[in-house]
């Protein structure tokens, strides 16, 4: 039984033909996939340690706010 999975041209594939259409030919066609692997996996674990960060930060900025709140009932508290 023939793999139907080479009829379908993915959205992205559509960017990448629209982009440059002799790439896409490249690696649809021939199979070849492009250099630079070592270079994209690295920009994917900067962009995901970047992500943690950001995360870690929103968390931290919580904890923040919760101490100053605490702080200002506290605060209150003893002016009473």
């Amino acid at each position: 039984m023939a793999d139907h999975q080479d009829d379908i041209i993915r959205a992205s594939e559509v960017g990448e033909y629209v982009y440059c259409a002799r790439a896409w030919w490249l690696r649809r066609v021939l199979g070849w996939q492009p250099a630079g692997a070592e270079r994209r996996a690295a920009g994917t674990a900067m962009h995901q340690r970047h992500g943690r960060m950001v995360r870690a930060s929103g968390l931290l900025l919580g904890v923040a706010a919760l101490v100053l709140l605490i702080g200002i009932i506290l605060l209150v508290n003893s002016l009473r």
